[in-house]
């Protein structure tokens, strides 16, 4: 046993553990099949959610938010490294950054769409670009924020400042995987960077957009590289690219959907390709690879409980919702 892995032991047992209190497809498809939204609502209380049956749209966002949050910072706490939770961190600091460009660029306050699941508070953040001390946050976003703020002046177009910071969250997030030495969470990163670029890929020749663009979107650290993405002319080279064990159907629906197919069953392929990723971690009894794969979970069953909530507050048909649900990892 080798003293990095056995330094999971504690937290990894206790993730076991908790796995089998998840919420599971048979709970999400009871939470479809539920008389009503309460009804719904109340079979979540088994995995470990506060009650939201009396809530609104935008409480129930709220609720969600703070149960990650909770978990964020217990992990944080009892890791071995906190760096493997700033792993799932991250994105939501480079969220905020987004959010404070496209609220500039619209000469408007969008603070209430700022998440407190990063690393920095989204008001010290703010507060940071407001004043001119970008270079004051954590890894490479400070850099990346004063280039897409630049980006922005110059183009007036926040698409193209948010290329910058999807650029620069990739590529801080492969540098946190190398500096955790871990093979799992190296490949966690490539998968995710491969599934956000085919997206993008299909997404441009679906709006007929050049090379040129597409280069701009695409990130690094994927085990295909931009340029190879770039020089695919169609959703055909874009299928050979990815046709990889786990991306082999969702390459196969990118091509389709590059000729006028859904969007819809694509997305959610290249998503459950995450998951399916993360399933290798369940042969894995301590270690990091647990600890990453609850995380992934985490996220992955906060936004299948949003949708569903949501959409039946909304009185969407269970059967529209049910087609857009990813795969579960419990």
């Amino acid at each position: 046993m080798s003293n990095k892995k056995e330094a999971y032991l504690y937290i990894s047992a206790m993730l076991r553990a908790r796995e089998t209190k998840m919420l599971t497809r048979e709970k999400a498809e009871r939470m479809l099949d539920a008389p009503s939204f309460e009804e719904s609502a109340k079979i979540l209380a088994d995995c470990g959610y506060e009650d939201m049956s009396q809530m609104s749209a935008r409480e129930i966002d709220q609720a969600l938010a703070a149960h990650r949050d909770t978990v964020f910072k217990e992990l944080a706490g009892l890791a071995p490294n906190e760096t493997i939770v700033d792993v799932f961190r991250i994105k939501y600091d480079y969220h905020n950054a987004k959010v404070i460009l496209k609220a500039e660029a619209m000469n408007s306050d969008e603070s209430g769409l700022m998440s407190g699941s990063g690393r920095v508070a989204p008001q010290a953040m703010l507060a940071a670009y407001n004043e001119d001390r970008c270079r004051d946050l954590p890894g490479g976003l400070g850099a990346a924020m004063e280039e897409a703020k630049g980006v922005l002046a110059r183009s007036a177009n926040p698409q193209l400042a948010d290329f910058v910071l999807d650029k620069a969250y990739f590529a801080e997030l492969a540098g946190l995987a190398e500096a955790l030495d871990s093979e799992f969470l190296t490949g966690y990163v490539a998968i995710l960077a491969d599934s956000t670029n085919l997206k993008s890929a299909v997404r441009t020749l679906r709006m007929g957009k050049d090379a040129d663009f597409m280069r701009q979107a695409l990130v690094p650290g994927g085990n295909v590289s931009p340029a190879r993405i770039a020089a695919a002319a169609s959703g055909e080279g874009l299928a050979s690219l990815f046709n990889t064990r786990l991306l082999k159907d969702a390459a196969a629906l990118g091509a389709a959907a590059v000729d006028g197919g859904t969007m819809t069953a694509f997305e959610l392929a290249c998503d459950n390709a995450v998951m399916a990723y993360m399933a290798d971690a369940k042969l894995t009894a301590y270690g990091e690879e647990p600890v990453v794969a609850y995380m992934a979970a985490v996220e992955n069953e906060i936004t299948t409980i949003r949708m569903i909530l949501t959409g039946r507050l909304a009185g969407i048909e269970p059967q529209v919702i049910r087609e857009r649900l990813r795969d579960m990892y419990a």
